[in-house]
């Protein structure tokens, strides 16, 4: 199969014909219809995930077709239209038993510890705990950007946030992750503030349903936030992963507020400083989200099926597989707006 090769770390990739995935007993094969690249991909690219061992295949964010099925498949047939979550879960270890398969003990990742979809074909093991239906209604590109960013986003700000209407939500960084995070904090009713030191993206938004815009360039991004709020945001997230975007969150927060760890830290923002004598004497929460069981997909899918989120609003442009070789290592310049969706290969 056709796929993008990632053959030395911090270099340049390349379009490579590999061999095709093998079928599991327990899982599927796809053909990838739709996969994002995503800030993830790129922390993968530059070592920065020990899962990772080259030659690899990135991708974590798909949408496709079933083509091939292992023996031990009970609940899925050729041809059925899914996508699953970027954290496929084992469903036996205690963790997956109290219900929490987005942190599974024996997880596995297309695009981090295995071969993922940046591709024509990408295997899913443990089908039947791992994939969702997509309805006709579903484009194979809104459900591929669901994958990662938005599942992300819905589990942290309607579970580990628990977003009501009328609360004040900030998110700090206008990406993928953060307009997703955007979109699902307005149609539950927030008042959103979004923050980014892009105009563009920061237009994008006001599109995605935020009733604030602030700049970080224009100063002090607490204080204009406890300003505006009369008292600081209920809940606060680092959409982006800085120690800037990380400390600012925090700072954010009115007294029992929560923050919600998204952004990835890793490389040199690693181990940011926590403004602990904020957490104690406000009594802060710090949360972290790490993706959305396959199970908990239902009430997503469903308000996209209302009309209530539309994520396909948030796909900036349509690439090849090819443009995703020059893309994918200029991943951290923010050059794009919205998600980038590859759909030709």
């Amino acid at each position: 199969m056709k796929a993008l090769l990632v053959e030395e770390f911090k270099k340049s990739p390349t379009i490579a014909t590999v061999a095709d995935p093998e079928c599991p007993e327990d899982g599927v094969i796809l053909k990838v219809k739709a996969t994002g690249l995503c800030r993830s991909d790129w922390h993968g690219w530059m070592g920065h995930d020990s899962d990772i061992h080259l030659p690899h295949v990135p991708g974590h964010e798909f949408a496709g077709e079933i083509v091939e099925i292992g023996k031990a498949v009970k609940n899925w047939k050729i041809g059925d239209r899914v996508t699953a979550p970027f954290v496929c879960a084992c469903g036996t270890c205690p963790t997956c038993q109290s219900g929490n398969q987005q942190i599974c003990d024996n997880q596995f990742q297309p695009g981090f510890t295995h071969w993922g979809s940046f591709a024509e074909y990408v295997a899913v093991y443990r089908a039947d705990i791992n994939l969702v239906s997509l309805p006709d209604s579903v484009s194979f590109e809104a459900a591929a950007s669901l994958g990662c960013r938005f599942a992300t986003s819905f589990r942290a700000i309607v579970a580990q946030g628990a977003v009501k209407g009328g609360e004040w939500v900030a998110i700090h960084g206008c990406g993928g992750v953060g307009l997703s995070a955007i979109m699902i904090a307005s149609a539950l009713g927030a008042q959103v503030i979004a923050v980014d030191i892009s105009e563009e993206k920061l237009n994008l938004a006001k599109a995605a349903g935020a009733s604030a815009l602030l700049n970080e360039k224009n100063g002090d991004i607490p204080s204009q936030i406890h300003e505006l709020t009369k008292g600081g945001a209920h809940v606060s997230m680092d959409a982006l992963g800085s120690r800037t975007t990380c400390q600012n969150s925090i700072a954010s927060l009115r007294k029992r507020g929560k923050h919600i760890q998204v952004g990835l830290m890793a490389g040199s923002e690693e181990n940011p400083p926590i403004p602990m004598h904020l957490v104690i004497a406000k009594e802060l929460e710090i949360l972290g989200s790490h993706g959305m069981q396959a199970f908990a997909y239902q009430e997503l899918m469903q308000m996209i099926i209302q009309g209530k989120l539309s994520p396909e609003k948030l796909i900036g442009k349509k690439i090849s597989l090819e443009d995703a070789v020059i893309q994918l290592p200029r991943m951290d310049e923010f050059l794009d707006s919205g998600m980038s969706m590859i759909n030709r290969f």
